[in-house]
C-alpha cells in the first residue's frame, strides 16, 4: 500500500483537522486507500462562509489590478508546481499523468485570464429623458459564492469557478468532489503560497452532507455547480432563501457526421472525444449518427483505432491511453449499457468488458457499438465512460432530430466540409455549443454553458465572470 496522505480543511487563511470524521480516499487503479480527509460537518462549512463573509467585507473593495496581481501570482505558482497537483489529481481519478499535466497548465492559464478580466469590468453612463440626471450603471461582486466541483476534471472545474468569482471581487468556499480531495487542496496550497488574503478562498472536503450544508447556509449569496442532474435537482431543493445559481449539469452528447465528411478527421475526432479521460467528461461524445455512405468505413476504423488504446494505470505505467474509470458506479454503468445495447441487436465492435489481465481497479475497455437504436440506453442516457453508440442515417433532418431528441443541450460536434450543412446544423442544434471539424467545444474566452437539462448559467469567458457580478443603477440628480 502506498502511504497513505492527510488532507486538510483550508479556512480563513489556516490549515485545519475539520471537526468530522476522515473519509478515505481511494486510487481507482488498486483500490488502495492514498488520502484521508475531513469529513466536514456543519461547523467547519460554518466557520468557513463565516470567514468567506468577513473577507468579502473588504476583498470586494480591493482594486481589480491588485486582485489580478494576485491571480497572476496565483497562476504562475500553480505552474512551477504541476508535477505534484497532476500527481494528486492521476492517483484519485485515474486519468494518465499527460492527460493531468494538461489539466494542471489549463488551469494556470484559466488563472491569468481572469486576471486580465478582472481590470476589464465595465459600466455604463446612461442618458436620461430629463436635463439635470445622468445614470450610472455599476457592476458589484455578488458576494459569498459556494461552489459544488466534480471529480472528472478536478482542479480545472474549480478553477473556472475560483478565478472567475475572485476577479469579481467575490470570496468563494469550495466543496470539492469527496473522489479527488488533494487535487484540491494542492491548488490551495499555492493560494498560500502567493499569501492571498485570509478567508477570500475557502475549502472544505467531505461528502454529499457537506455539499448540502454549504449551499443551505443562510449567507451564501450565490451557487456554482457542476455535476448530475440528480445533484443539481438536490441542490435546487436546499438552497437557503432566493438566490442565483450557476448549474452544469452533463451532457450525452451527439456527433453527426454527414455524407460530406472528411472521414479522416471524423473518426480521429470520435476517438479522442469519446475515450479521452476514460470518456469521463461532460462533453464526450457518446452518440454519433453517420450518413448511411460512410457508416460502415467509420465503425470498422473506429472500432480498430479504439482497439489501439492502451489502457492501464495512467499514474506507473507509461504510455497509456486510458486509464481506470473514478469509481464502481461508472464500471458499472457502463456495463448496464453494453448489455442493454447488446440485448437490443447492437453488433460489439471492440470492447464490451473490464479487461481479462487487470483484475484489480476499475478499468473498463474502450467501447464501440455499432447498429444503435434511440431506444437503447446508451443513445439517451450519459454513459460517463469509455463507451459510445453509432448509429446510420440517411437524412440529415432525422440526424438533426435524434441529435435534438434527448433532455441533454451542453455540447454537439458536427463533421462536414460543406458550409450550407455547417451552417444549418450549426443553427438547428439545440445545444450550448457546437463544434464543426473539430472535438474541442470549449474554450477558455467563449462562454460554455448548457441548456434543456443540462443546465443554465455560463462558464469561461467574460460571461463566466459576469455571473459572480450584480448591476446597481445610481441615478443622480445635478444641475447642468
Amino acid at each position: 500500500m502506498e502511504h497513505v496522505a492527510r488532507g486538510r480543511n483550508y479556512i480563513d487563511g489556516r490549515w485545519e483537522e475539520g471537526d468530522g470524521t476522515a473519509l478515505e480516499v481511494r486510487d481507482p487503479a488498486t483500490g488502495d486507500v492514498v488520502a484521508l480527509v475531513p469529513d466536514s460537518t456543519e461547523q467547519d462549512v460554518d466557520r468557513a462562509v463565516s470567514a468567506a463573509r468577513r473577507a468579502w467585507n473588504s476583498w470586494r473593495w480591493v482594486n481589480p489590478t491588485v486582485r489580478a496581481g494576485y491571480l497572476h501570482a496565483a497562476g504562475d505558482a500553480l505552474a512551477a508546481a504541476k508535477v505534484q497537483v497532476a500527481a494528486a489529481i492521476t492517483r484519485e481519478m485515474g486519468k494518465p499523468i499527460p492527460e493531468a499535466t494538461g489539466e494542471v497548465e489549463k488551469l494556470a492559464k484559466t488563472f491569468h485570464f481572469y486576471a486580465e478580466e478582472a481590470t476589464r469590468i465595465t459600466g455604463a453612463t446612461l442618458p436620461n429623458e430629463e436635463d439635470g440626471f445622468t445614470s450610472l450603471v455599476e457592476k458589484e461582486p455578488i458576494g459569498v459564492v459556494a461552489a459544488i466541483t466534480p471529480w472528472n476534471y478536478p482542479v480545472e472545474l474549480i478553477g473556472w469557478k475560483l478565478c472567475a468569482a475572485l476577479a469579481a471581487g467575490c470570496t468563494i468556499v469550495v466543496k470539492p468532489s469527496e473522489y479527488t480531495p488533494s487535487a484540491a487542496i494542492e491548488v490551495f496550497r499555492c493560494l498560500e503560497a502567493v499569501e492571498l488574503p485570509a478567508g477570500v478562498a475557502n475549502l472544505v472536503t467531505g461528502a454529499g452532507a457537506t455539499g448540502r450544508a454549504l449551499v443551505a447556509h443562510p449567507a451564501i449569496s450565490k451557487v456554482a455547480f457542476t455535476g448530475s442532474a440528480a445533484t443539481g435537482e438536490a441542490i435546487f431543493k436546499t438552497v437557503s432563501g432566493v438566490k442565483p445559481l450557476s448549474m452544469e449539469l452533463g451532457g450525452n452528447c451527439p456527433l453527426i457526421v454527414t455524407a460530406r465528411a472528411d472521414i479522416d478527421q471524423a473518426v480521429a475526432g470520435a476517438l479522442r472525444r469519446s475515450f479521452r479521460n476514460a470518456g469521463q467528461i461532460c462533453i464526450a461524445i457518446n452518440r454519433a449518427y453517420v450518413h448511411a455512405d460512410l457508416y460502415e468505413e467509420f465503425v470498422q476504423r473506429l472500432a480498430k483505432a479504439a482497439e489501439g488504446l492502451v489502457v492501464g494505470d495512467g499514474l506507473r505505467e507509461d504510455d497509456v491511453d486510458v486509464g481506470p474509470v473514478t469509481n464502481v458506479e461508472i464500471l458499472e454503468r457502463c456495463e448496464r449499457h453494453v448489455a442493454d445495447a447488446r440485448s437490443k441487436g447492437a453488433r460489439v465492435l471492440v470492447g464490451g468488458a473490464r479487461p481479462g489481465d487487470r483484475p484489480v481497479g476499475n478499468y473498463y475497455l474502450p467501447t464501440v457499438l455499432a447498429d444503435c437504436t434511440q431506444d437503447m440506453q446508451v443513445m439517451h442516457e450519459e454513459t460517463f465512460g469509455p463507451v459510445i453508440g453509432v448509429s446510420p442515417y440517411d437524412d440529415l433532418e432525422s440526424a438533426i432530430e435524434l441529435a435534438n431528441s434527448t433532455p441533454a443541450g451542453l455540447a454537439a460536434y458536427v463533421y462536414s466540409e460543406d458550409l450550407s450543412e455547417v451552417f444549418a446544423l450549426g443553427r438547428r442544434l439545440d445545444f450550448g455549443s457546437v463544434a464543426v471539424n473539430n472535438v474541442d467545444a470549449g474554450t477558455i474566452n467563449a462562454p460554455y454553458g448548457g441548456r434543456k437539462g443540462s443546465g443554465f448559467g455560463y462558464e469561461h469567458g467574460r460571461e463566466g465572470m459576469e455571473g459572480y457580478l450584480q448591476m446597481k443603477h445610481v441615478r443622480v440628480r445635478h444641475r447642468s
